[in-house]
């Protein structure tokens, strides 16, 4: 299979298999598709004496659909605008609430699809 035709058959895929396909190749080899942490400099560490942080910001959330409250439709058009879902995958993880809509997201993209989502009626979480 040359690498065209592999990508011709990795973009057919629906994001529930791409999702299953990355945790497959993770275990196969080992490794994990999630973006590194930054590593600190060593010049950045605080000297011997000073004291530490007493804990670093969070900078990946967890958006979880608690709820779909009374706009359930409104809410899988908007699951399905984020994830990139189908309908039915769609409505299947709003009817399964409380889902985890995405993961380990920046701070600034994860308020963002909580507001969507909220707007459109549904109880949201951060984690």
């Amino acid at each position: 299979m040359t690498r065209e035709e592999l990508i011709q058959a990795i973009s057919e895929m629906s994001v529930l298999e791409l999702s299953e396909l990355v945790k497959e190749l993770e275990e196969k080899f080992g490794v994990s598709a999630a973006a590194p942490a930054m590593m600190m400099p060593m010049g950045g560490m605080p000297a011997a004496g000073a004291a530490a942080p007493a804990e670093e910001e969070k900078t990946e959330f967890d958006v979880v659909l608690a709820e779909h409250g009374a706009n359930k439709i409104g809410v899988i058009k908007v699951v399905r605008e984020i994830t990139g879902l189908g309908l039915k995958e769609a409505k299947e993880m709003v009817d399964g609430a409380p889902k985890t809509i995405k993961e380990a997201v920046a701070k600034d993209e994860a308020e963002e699809i909580k507001k969507k989502l909220e707007e459109a009626g549904a109880k949201v979480e951060l984690k």
